[in-house]
């Protein structure tokens, strides 16, 4: 276990992901934490990441910056999905253990899995049958994150733990329209079209500063505003939501992701995911015959014959309950107050159809979730309003 004065460096501490693992190694006792924003920072550079490390020399690593987005994004920028995930990865894991990091936590997400896999999807579904197209590129560059966590361990000896989160929500959620995922998107139109159906324009355009819409801002004329929130669904007491409203799709608050992670962070080695016996009976550094093999040093790892074939090693994090994209409008709704209607345009993609996890593997590492559905959607509506008003 990492000591509490241990130099812990979380990439991405800005974002949904990053700021809950942030606070939650705060409230653990860790105070020695390094982040870095993207100005002052881009993960995507080589030469400045080396450049970090050298300097900062972090006993471990959370990686969970990464270039994100829901449909609408993944399809328009595919070239920027895998790009620029695959480099801040590659720079990344690449640094850390040539800067010796004793444990490094990548964080991916659960679109790794095929579009058809089996429900709920246990870890053992990775790249069993081919991926959704509309997130291809991001899923790949994810399924090549963790491998490198995997692979890393079986040469060098290394302690990578990969985590797939399920669909997250929570507390510096990205509510840009644009690019948003499905809850923040959906409850910003449904509170956005409450507020035109209500004249709230001062509400209107304190939103539209906060988070302008194609470089619209509250300081467009309300011609410009309502047209520009047209385009994305949005108008009075009513709101047209992409896709059939049937896809089913499981939330975790970003809190307990961010708890899972450092439990995980903590308390899982290698050893504990793949079997201590497996891990315990191999005299690592030494080829079959006993010879020391020249790709490592003694002692160091290695993907030796005796280990047999060892893949699969990341951990599902997620509820393992699921609900409609429709009740999940329904939540959303309950919590806005809104009392207009809810428009499902089936001409769209839906995406995946479901999308459940099996979390029986996190389960037998010692965490649940404590946030259900129901608690976290008012949660994160409260979240957003308090947002627009700092």
């Amino acid at each position: 276990m990492l000591e509490k004065n241990s130099k812990i460096y979380v990439a991405g501490h800005n974002g949904l992901v990053g700021s809950a693992i942030w606070n939650n190694l705060k409230a653990r006792g860790y105070e020695n934490l390094v982040g870095r924003s993207h100005r002052e920072l881009d993960l995507t550079d080589q030469l400045a990441v080396r450049k970090f490390f050298d300097e900062e020399k972090p006993d471990a690593v959370v990686l969970a910056a990464a270039f994100v987005g829901g449909i609408m994004a993944n399809s328009l920028y595919r070239a920027d999905f895998i790009m620029m995930n695959m480099k801040i990865q590659c720079n990344v894991i690449s640094e850390a253990y040539a800067h010796g990091v004793k444990k490094l936590l990548f964080l991916g997400s659960t679109c790794i899995y095929p579009k058809n896999a089996p429900q709920p999807m246990s870890e053992d579904c990775l790249l069993t049958s081919e991926l959704e197209y509309t997130n291809e590129e991001y899923a790949i560059a994810k399924i090549a994150g963790l491998k490198m966590c995997e692979s890393y361990n079986l040469q060098y000896g290394t302690n990578y733990i990969a985590v797939m989160p399920t669909n997250l929500y929570g507390p510096n959620d990205n509510f840009h329209l644009e690019n948003s995922h499905v809850m923040p998107a959906m409850m910003r139109k449904v509170y956005l079209a409450k507020l035109i159906h209500d004249a709230d324009w001062d509400a209107i355009r304190m939103d539209m500063d906060k988070r302008p819409v194609e470089g619209i801002s509250g300081n467009d004329t309300t011609e410009k505003i309502l047209e520009v929130l047209a385009k994305y669904g949005i108008e009075d007491n009513k709101v047209t939501l992409w896709g059939t409203g049937k896809p089913l799709r499981e939330f975790l608050w970003s809190e307990d992701m961010a708890d899972a992670s450092v439990h995980c962070l903590l308390n899982v080695d290698f050893k504990d995911i793949i079997g201590i016996e497996k891990y315990s009976s191999v005299h690592y550094g030494a080829s079959v015959d006993g010879a020391v093999d020249r790709n490592h040093s003694a002692g160091r790892g290695g993907a030796l014959p005796q280990l047999g074939e060892i893949r699969n090693c990341h951990i599902n994090v997620g509820t393992g309950k699921e609900l409609t994209i429709r009740e999940l409008s329904e939540l959303v709704v309950k919590a806005v107050g809104f009392e207009g209607e809810v428009v499902f345009d089936a001409s769209k993609p839906d995406g995946t159809m479901r999308k459940l996890i099996s979390v029986d593997k996190l389960h037998r590492l010692g965490w649940t979730h404590k946030v259900e559905i129901e608690e976290g959607v008012g949660k994160l509506f409260d979240w957003y309003k308090n947002s627009i008003k700092r």
